[in-house]
């Protein structure tokens, strides 16, 4: 038997993106480079205990004029945790898409709000169909946020300056993920560790509550 990418060496272990037996070097060399891995493969997630980020100085982090306080996280929880989970269903509800999809989907927003703050309000839809879909998936999960904030409190509290100020925290988190790689998914990884997905339907309430 060969390894089913290179067809030269021994394979090793079996690749549920290729769904095929493949070598080490191959596993190492290939993820997420030409090979789509599932989030839950065990060989990623091991691979990503021990993957090194390539360093990033300052300048290459983008909107460095907005100010991200840890004041400004502590006071906005609810909505970075709401804006974080929208961000991972709409990237999971979209075949194909990397963190590349998700960083523009992201750029796109801070544009738009920062838009907001001049003034003249224009929307910076990505051209790159996925991170369209995310973009449009978090303006139009945002505008339900409000309306429900509008129905309990009879008033809106979430400021535009707040919302741009956390898009461009998951945006310089993003890019700390960034590990590189044509199909990396770094950054979905850790917003999956961050929203786990729920307890099966079939599990019991008894045991929902010894939890």
């Amino acid at each position: 038997m060969e390894c089913a990418i290179c067809r030269t060496r021994r394979p090793r272990r079996y690749c549920p993106g290729v769904r095929g037996e493949i070598c080490s070097l191959c596993c190492g060399a290939e993820r997420e480079v030409t090979v789509e891995c599932p989030l839950e493969c065990e060989f990623l997630r091991e691979g990503r205990r021990h993957e090194k980020t390539p360093a990033r100085g300052a300048a290459e982090f983008p909107n460095r004029d907005i100010q991200v306080s840890e004041k400004l996280l502590d006071a906005n929880q609810p909505l970075l945790a709401f804006l974080s989970l929208t961000v991972f269903r709409a990237a999971m509800h979209a075949p194909g898409v990397v963190d590349g999809d998700v960083l523009e989907a992201l750029d796109g927003l801070v544009r738009t709000y920062r838009s907001l703050a001049s003034g003249v309000y224009y929307e910076s839809r990505p051209n790159n169909l996925l991170a369209g879909s995310i973009f449009g998936a978090v303006q139009h999960a945002l505008a339900e946020y409000r309306s429900a904030e509008q129905q309990e409190l009879g008033m809106t509290k979430t400021r535009d300056a707040d919302v741009l100020g956390l898009l461009v925290f998951l945006q310089h988190w993003a890019l700390n993920c960034d590990n590189g790689r044509r199909r990396g998914r770094a950054f979905l990884d850790a917003l999956r560790e961050l929203h786990p997905p729920p307890e099966p339907s079939g599990s019991s309430p008894s045991s929902a509550i010894l939890r």
